[in-house]
C-alpha cells in the first residue's frame, strides 16, 4: 500500500515505528522546512512521558505498551539520562490530598528535558530516513484532500491508497477543513481547558517535588467545573507559545539548567452543550482578548491581585522566569470569564490547605494557558482516512499519541 502521513509528531512516529519493516510505501508530509525546524508541541519543550491508566487520553492503552514506548523514546537520547518520578505511590500523600477533596492521579513519570529533545527527534528521523520505503517531504503543507474512486489525492497532485492525518492540536484548522466536508466524522466538539500558569518558589513545594516530581490532581470546584494541575516543572521556566494569531503561556524544565521557581498549570475544563460547536474558536477568542489587553503579550499578575481583581503594578519576593519583554503586569480578570476565575481561586485556596504557601499573595499567575481538545472524530466512517494522536481528539500526551499511531499501524499490518 502507498500511505501518506500528514504531520511528523508523536503519533506519526508511533505509526511509522510499527510499520517501517513492512513493504508499505510511506510518504511523510511535514510543513516545517526541515527536521531542525520542526516544532512538535509535546516533544519540543520538556518531553514528559507518563505511564498511567488515569491520564493522557480517552482510549485504552495497555500499560506494557506504554512502558515499551517510554523505553523507545529514552533509547533515542544520546545519554539515556532522564529524571523519573512516581505520582502518588506514597499512600500518605494520596490520603492527604483525598481528605481535602482532591482526586490524585497515579502515574509513573519520565522527563527527557528540553536540551535533549532536538537530539531525540533527529535520531528518530535518522532511523526512518535510512529505510527505502519511507520518504520525507518537508516544507510541504497539505491543505486539500479529494476522494477519487477509492483513492485519496492530496494537494491536487499525489494519489494514495490511504491517508493518515497526524497534525496534532495545532493542525485543528486542517482537520476542520476536512470535517466541514464530512460533518459525520465529528463525534464530539464541546470541550476546552482554560486556565493559568502558576509560579512559586521551589521551597514551598520542595517536599512534593522530591517525592514525585510531577504531582497531578483533579478537583471539583464550587462552580461545578473540574479543575486540574498540568505540567509541573520543578526548578523550571515559564515560556510562551505562539499559535500564529495569538500567544499563550506554558512551562518547561531542563536537565542541567535550573531556576529557583516551580511552575505548573491550573486548568478548568469547560464542556458546553449545543448549539455550541467551536471550542477552539472559543478558547482562541479568550486568548486573543488577553493578548489585546497585554499588547500582544501574556498577562502576569500576583495571586492576591488575581484573587481580588486588582491590576498588578509590581512584583515582590517572587520574580518571573519569563523574560520581561514577553509579559505585562495587568489584570487577568478583564479577559477571563468570572466562573473560570472563581474555579481557579477555589482550587488554589484548597490546595494551600495541603501545601501551605501555594496561596501566598506574591506568587505569580500568568494567562492565558489554554489546552485545546480537538474534535473527537469517528475513525470508522472512511476506511482509508484515519486521524491519529491529539488531532483525533482521543489523546493528550506523548505516550498516548505515540501508542495511538502504533496501534493504528498494527491494524494496517494485520
Amino acid at each position: 500500500m502507498k500511505i501518506a502521513i500528514i504531520g511528523f509528531g508523536a503519533a506519526a512516529i508511533g505509526f511509522i515505528e510499527r510499520i517501517k519493516n513492512t513493504s508499505n510505501e510511506i510518504h511523510v508530509f511535514e510543513k516545517s522546512k526541515d527536521i531542525y525546524s520542526s516544532s512538535i508541541s509535546g516533544i519540543r519543550a520538556d518531553g514528559k512521558l507518563f505511564v498511567s491508566k488515569e491520564m493522557g487520553g480517552d482510549i485504552e492503552i495497555d500499560i506494557e505498551l506504554q512502558k515499551k514506548l517510554v523505553d523507545y523514546w529514552i533509547d533515542k537520547t544520546g545519554s539515556k539520562t532522564v529524571e523519573t518520578g512516581h505520582s502518588f505511590r506514597d499512600s500518605a500523600y494520596y490520603k492527604k490530598f483525598y481528605e481535602h477533596g482532591f482526586q490524585p492521579v497515579i502515574s509513573d513519570f519520565y522527563h527527557l528535558g528540553t536540551e535533549q529533545l532536538k537530539e531525540v527527534l533527529y535520531n528518530v528521523f535518522n532511523d526512518f530516513q535510512k529505510r527505502k520505503n519511507i520518504h520525507f517531504h518537508f516544507n510541504e503543507e497539505i491543505t486539500k484532500i479529494d476522494f477519487l474512486n477509492g483513492d485519496i489525492r492530496i494537494n491536487n497532485k499525489d494519489v494514495f491508497d490511504s491517508v493518515i492525518v497526524a497534525v496534532g492540536r495545532s493542525g485543528h484548522k486542517f482537520v476542520k477543513s476536512i470535517t466541514k466536508d464530512f460533518p459525520e466524522l465529528i463525534l464530539d466538539n464541546t470541550k476546552v481547558d482554560l486556565g493559568v500558569r502558576f509560579e512559586l518558589p521551589n521551597h514551598i513545594v520542595d517536599d512534593i517535588n522530591k517525592e514525585m516530581y510531577e504531582f497531578k490532581v483533579r478537583y471539583k470546584s464550587k462552580t461545578g467545573y473540574m479543575v486540574r494541575t498540568f505540567c509541573n516543572n520543578p526548578s523550571g521556566y515559564v515560556v510562551t507559545e505562539n499559535y500564529g494569531d495569538f500567544v499563550t503561556v506554558n512551562g518547561h524544565a531542563k536537565l542541567k539548567e535550573k531556576s529557583m521557581n516551580t511552575n505548573f498549570a491550573v486548568l478548568t475544563t469547560v464542556q458546553l452543550t449545543q448549539p455550541f460547536n467551536d471550542p477552539v474558536g472559543y478558547g482562541s477568542h479568550i486568548a486573543r482578548l488577553t493578548n489585546i489587553l497585554a499588547g500582544e503579550k501574556v498577562i502576569l499578575q500576583t495571586y492576591s491581585h488575581f484573587k481580588n481583581s486588582k491590576r498588578t503594578k509590581n512584583l515582590y519576593r517572587v520574580q518571573s522566569t519569563l523574560p520581561e519583554n514577553n509579559f505585562i503586569l495587568g489584570d487577568i480578570n478583564l479577559a477571563f470569564p468570572r466562573r473560570i476565575i472563581e474555579s481557579i481561586i477555589d482550587f488554589v485556596e484548597n490546595i494551600d490547605k495541603v501545601i501551605p504557601g501555594v496561596a501566598n499573595a506574591d506568587n505569580l499567575v500568568y494567562a492565558p494557558e489554554i489546552k485545546f481538545y480537538s474534535n473527537t472524530v469517528n475513525n470508522d466512517k472512511i476506511h482509508n482516512l484515519k486521524f491519529i494522536g491529539d488531532c483525533s481528539g482521543y489523546t493528550r500526551s506523548i505516550i498516548y499519541a505515540t501508542a495511538h499511531g502504533y496501534l493504528m499501524a498494527d491494524n494496517v499490518v494485520k
